[in-house]
């Protein structure tokens, strides 16, 4: 019992009020705990890519986005709307300005060039590279790589599946005509040319005998109207007013440039929009 009465004295007390300061100064010298660790399932990411910013922007967050490509800033460029691109940073392209962002991840085109890309991985940044798909399909799978690298897989299957091929419509193929930039056509193993096929288009540009890139000018199409051309660049053969005024029986509609460069998400407004002109082409009478 006396030892029992000891341990609650005075000096038991004292010695008390000692080992629980000599523990309080042990603790202020401790080094402090570590942030925790970032979220390696979601790493970071810098795109150098306007194809892949597209994609991303649908399937990550602007927090997970550290930077977008410039091009998507810029109208001419972009596949994305302006409000979207605004909610994320953007970089010039360069290796400085991507180190300086320290991302876990670069995705970037299979033509970046080689110098760029050495610079980064000596900094230890991952560097994924993508090739532009010509196909539905291929344009699928990359979304779903871009989401698997991303850690967003749910995310990049449910904008794969808004993606898949559809059904062409009912009726007969409708001859039409893809105007791109620059007066040029698109080649047939490209993937808008695969898109006007299963809106139920027939090519015209390949009823010409053209080829990816080859020119059409305005005197041509004047001379050989298609039944439907579709006029996505500015050039003044393209505004010429021959072109609305003298065939009548031709259906001219506009088509923005941005959904003939890239897949993704891209694919959906591609497809709505060729459904549309599509309608009224049958409308005509």
């Amino acid at each position: 019992m006396a030892r029992d009465r000891n341990i609650t004295g005075p000096r038991s007390r004292r010695r008390g009020a000692l080992l629980a300061g000599l523990a309080l100064a042990l603790a202020a010298c401790a080094p402090a705990a570590t942030q925790a660790p970032g979220d390696t399932a979601h790493p970071t990411i810098v795109s150098l890519n306007p194809c892949l910013d597209a994609i991303l922007v649908e399937i990550a967050p602007p927090a997970q986005v550290l930077a977008l490509s410039h091009y998507s800033r810029d109208p001419s460029s972009s596949s994305i709307p302006a409000a979207t691109a605004a909610r994320y940073g953007v970089t010039g392209g360069t290796a400085e300005e991507v180190i300086a962002a320290r991302p876990d991840l670069v995705l970037a085109s299979i033509f970046l060039p080689e110098p760029t890309r050495r610079a980064l991985e000596r900094a230890g940044l991952r560097v994924a590279t993508f090739g532009s798909p010509t196909s539905i399909a291929e344009s699928a799978e990359q979304v779903r790589a871009v989401a698997q690298l991303a850690g967003r897989t749910s995310q990049g299957e449910a904008l794969a599946a808004r993606i898949a091929a559809a059904p062409p419509p009912p009726g007969e193929p409708i001859d039409a005509l893809l105007w791109q930039p620059g007066e040029i056509v698109a080649g047939e193993q490209t993937l808008i040319a695969e898109l006007l096929r299963e809106q139920g288009f027939a090519s015209d540009a390949a009823r010409r005998g053209l080829k990816q890139a080859d020119r059409v000018s305005l005197e041509s199409v004047l001379a050989d109207p298609p039944g439907v051309l579709l006029v996505a660049g500015d050039a003044a053969g393209q505004r010429h007013p021959l072109v609305q005024d003298t065939y009548k029986s031709m259906v001219v509609a506009p088509f923005d440039p941005s959904l003939i460069y890239c897949g993704g998400p891209t694919i959906p407004k591609a497809r709505a929009r060729l459904a549309a002109i599509r309608k009224q082409a049958e409308a005509r009478p």
